[in-house]
């Protein structure tokens, strides 16, 4: 008993039953009516209880160094938790040293787990004590971390990408229905939205800073507090994101307020809204993606679910303004916005995906997904309602003067204007493509392979359209001949628009030669209508009674007269077209008037000729300018 009693450790009643099991063996072992087997098997349990003893003694001596290298790391520990200062500040042996004292309380902690699960109270008590001081190092590193992240982040300037936006390529209403011939001209040219300037990768924070950042983060996730380290990293970096958005100057309008905005206001907040979006994904995210990689990549799904965490809530929150651009009722003007904004966010879509690849960021997938869809139906929604505009705008009283008309301009503009878009058009108008032809009439038999495609054919039945609707607007004219410079100058205005220019692809040569020929036509009616019956009374029909003739070059006088009064106030704008109609009816009316005279100067004399060949070819130089005159002061009487 003395010897069983010896063993027992004092610190622990376990020893006592180990003792006790011990000292009935050795007195059962020492019975002589015990078989082989018997005293065999007593003898095994004996050296079992001995070996279960010396690893308790060994325990209780192991419990006793613990509780010194807790106390030790402890005191290392607390000093810190009431110090202002950072450790990290102090420079880089602090900071080796109090990671190494904090890896030292992780492992005492996972030995003290490691021990039998029904632990006695002083292990329990230990480690319950090394759990305490873990969770105040823990918290230690998360202040580290962020003052790290905070002191070393990295400022730059955001305009990193440079494109052009809807506000400064969309034509308002204003400007498409100018009464000017360069309206289009005027305005800034488009860029391709898929220039990109070189792809800009820099550091969020420095990058010697990384090294300290993962050497926290290695610990934590080593001390089973890596949620409490992506929880502080989350929340620098959102906070870090909603800073670079106010630099941006992005407003995060609500749905209500956009429908509010007036356009012109809009078209602003559209500008920085794109913009904002280019930067943010392509650079800023793609750069704390990159950050995220770097110190979390190597803690599996870590990375990507943190950084979906970061970015989620203030992309829904930019993809929330495109729904309410969607949203909004579109008139054709905003075509063209409508077209910036989806070649923007088609450019940005394998970025989305490649930033948001997996399930984590399905939902910011999705969402970027469904509004490019959105945007396509109003796109194609705007240009429908374009054609119907074109159809339905009436007139009841004809276009002054017989110019160009404000829809004729409108149009041609408006259908430049969207040529700059023609592969998104094409894109979006493709889901129709099966309905092309019953929507395009023979013109589209000019069309070549190159450009056979539904931007081709919805823009030529534009034209068709529009053509039809001048040729009402004709019939509002009393006067022929009006009524054909009227279909002259438009369907010359239309050619001057596509040929040469970039919407010539689309249309064709045919159609640029059709309509050539059909400008012609009205020209050649109008000078029919014109000039016939002014001129029907110079022909030599052998006449030669002077009475007759002397009517005949008064009739002259009065129907020269009548045209000069009323074409003098009829426009043809286009300089080139306004002189070749001056010389073909000096070439008509100057060369017969000229024979004319010479026939009858001698019959009726010079003071009945009232206007000389000179005079007629200068009054022809003032047709067409669109300001009335009379002829008042004839040079004989």
């Amino acid at each position: 008993m003395g010897d069983c009693e010896s063993m027992i450790p004092v610190n622990d009643g376990e020893q006592h039953v180990f003792a006790a099991a011990q000292h009935i063996v050795k007195a059962l072992a020492a019975s002589r009516n015990l078989n082989n087997d018997m005293r065999k098997l007593l003898v095994d349990l004996d050296l079992h209880l001995s070996t279960m003893t010396k690893i308790s003694e060994s325990e209780a001596l192991s419990t006793l160094e613990l509780e010194e290298t807790l106390k030790n790391a402890e005191k290392k520990i607390m000093k810190w938790h009431s110090n202002q200062s950072m450790i990290w500040d102090l420079g880089p042996q602090e900071a080796s040293e109090y990671l190494q004292v904090v890896d030292e309380v992780r492992k005492l902690t996972e030995s003290l787990e490691s021990l039998l699960v029904n632990r006695n109270e002083k292990q329990k008590e230990l480690f319950n004590k090394a759990h305490s001081v873990l969770q105040v190092a823990m918290a230690r590193l998360e202040g580290e971390l962020i003052d790290i992240l905070a002191r070393n982040r990295q400022s730059f300037d955001p305009e990193h990408l440079s494109f052009r936006s809807c506000e400064e390529t969309a034509v308002d209403e204003k400007s498409i229905v100018s009464t000017g011939d360069d309206s289009v001209e005027d305005t800034p040219r488009r860029e391709n939205s898929t220039t990109e300037s070189e792809e800009c990768m820099v550091d969020l924070v420095c990058s010697h800073a990384i090294i300290d950042i993962k050497s926290i983060a290695n610990v934590m996730f080593a001390s089973r507090f890596g949620q409490e380290f992506c929880q502080a990293f989350i929340s620098f970096w959102k906070n870090a994101l909603d800073d670079y958005l106010m630099m941006l100057d992005v407003d995060m309008l609500s749905i209500e307020d956009v429908l509010k905005m007036e356009w012109e206001s809009l078209y602003s907040r559209i500008n920085k809204w794109l913009r904002a979006m280019k930067n943010t994904i392509r650079f800023y995210l793609a750069n704390e993606k990159r950050l995220f990689d770097q110190v979390l990549g190597e803690y599996g799904s870590a990375s990507l679910t943190c950084f979906v965490e970061t970015s989620k809530s203030s992309i829904l929150c930019l993809l929330n303004f495109g729904e309410a651009i969607v949203v909004r009722t579109y008139q054709p003007e905003s075509l063209s916005c409508l077209l910036d904004i989806y070649d923007v966010l088609a450019d940005l879509l394998q970025d989305i995906d490649a930033l948001f690849s997996d399930e984590a960021g399905s939902c910011i997938r999705n969402e970027f997904h469904e509004l490019l869809t959105r945007l396509g139906e109003s796109a194609r929604a705007a240009f429908v309602k374009f054609g119907n505009r074109i159809a339905s705008d009436a007139s009841i009283t004809p276009f002054p003067k017989g110019g160009v008309h404000h829809l004729t301009r409108y149009v041609m503009n408006y259908i430049n204007l969207l040529a700059e878009y023609g592969d998104t058009l094409n894109l979006l108008l493709e889901q129709e493509e099966e309905n092309m032809e019953s929507l395009v009439n023979a013109d589209v038999q000019g069309i070549s392979s190159y450009n056979f495609c539904p931007m081709a054919c919805r823009l030529r039945f534009l034209t068709s359209i529009l053509e039809a609707n001048l040729d009402k607007k004709s019939n509002l004219y009393g006067d022929v001949a009006l009524k054909h410079i009227f279909m002259m100058n438009n369907i010359h205005y239309m050619v001057q628009k596509v040929n040469g220019s970039e919407v010539g692809t689309y249309f064709g040569e045919e159609w640029i030669r059709k309509h050539i020929r059909k400008f012609q036509q009205h020209a050649t009616c109008y000078e029919r209508a014109t000039w016939s019956s002014v001129l029907s009374g110079l022909m030599d029909d052998g006449t030669r009674g002077k009475a007759i003739l002397k009517e005949r070059c008064k009739g002259f006088c009065i129907s020269f007269e009548d045209v000069y009064k009323c074409q003098t106030g009829w426009s043809v704008p286009d300089r080139r077209l306004q002189e070749d109609l001056r010389i073909s009816a000096s070439l008509k009316v100057v060369h017969a008037y000229r024979a004319f005279i010479g026939r009858i100067a001698t019959s009726i004399g010079d003071k009945h000729i009232k206007y000389t060949e000179e005079d007629v070819g200068n009054y022809i130089l003032h047709l067409y300018e669109g300001s009335q005159r009379s002829l008042h002061h004839p040079r004989r009487r």
